[in-house]
């Protein structure tokens, strides 16, 4: 069952540390809000995995990997991806890109965990990872422990993720204090345009 768990964390780890619309969103908003973002952003993550072993369990991950699903998850995700990076644009054009020093203001971090869920289903190669890698991980466990091996699979899984994009929280949300808003402003059109290009990706 250790075994289960550490094989879990590392192979979460090789994708969690991959470039992506998630990690770019996250870098964004812990130099805004700070490093609840982190945190945030990965329990929305960690609902939808959960949501998504239930429904691999339950036999949906056949139709997750048809060609249809993919186009599907594609398109919406690569409209919503467009959208917040125009969204990020449009509020440095409006001066609405600010940095908040005093990481308080519940009205920015209250939508974070929505944003997490969001971003991470409308992401192709979420659904493919599961479909392909994750469902294969998960029966394994199952097979090997019961219902106890799939938490065993999933706490390192999950525990992957949150330990990497706190990281990745913290360290960006102390590189605000190093900048001014104008330096701020250019980052977040570099990053509105990674998200943009993701989503022309998708």
């Amino acid at each position: 069952m250790i075994g289960t768990f550490f094989q879990s964390l590392l192979i979460a780890y090789s994708g969690a540390v991959m470039p992506g619309p998630l990690l770019t969103y996250n870098i964004n908003q812990s130099m805004r809000v700070g490093i609840r973002s982190g945190f945030l952003l990965i329990a929305g993550h960690a609902i939808l995995e959960l949501a998504t072993i239930a429904l691999l369990f339950l036999g949906v991950g056949t139709f997750l990997s048809t060609n249809t699903a993919q186009i599907v998850v594609g398109l919406a995700g690569g409209t919503l991806l467009i959208i917040f990076g125009a969204v990020m644009i449009n509020d440095v054009i409006q001066g609405k890109a600010k940095l908040d020093m005093q990481e308080n203001g519940k009205e920015k971090s209250g939508g974070l965990v929505l944003n997490g869920i969001l971003i991470s289903a409308m992401n192709p190669y979420f659904i493919i990872w599961w479909t392909v890698v994750g469902l294969g991980l998960m029966m394994a466990a199952f097979n090997g422990y019961g219902i106890i091996g799939i938490a065993v699979f999933f706490a390192g899984h999950i525990l992957a993720d949150f330990s990497w994009y706190i990281l990745i929280s913290f360290l960006a949300s102390r590189t605000r204090k190093l900048m001014n808003e104008k330096t701020y402003m250019i980052i977040v059109v570099i990053l509105a345009m990674v998200l943009i290009g993701f989503g022309i990706k998708f």
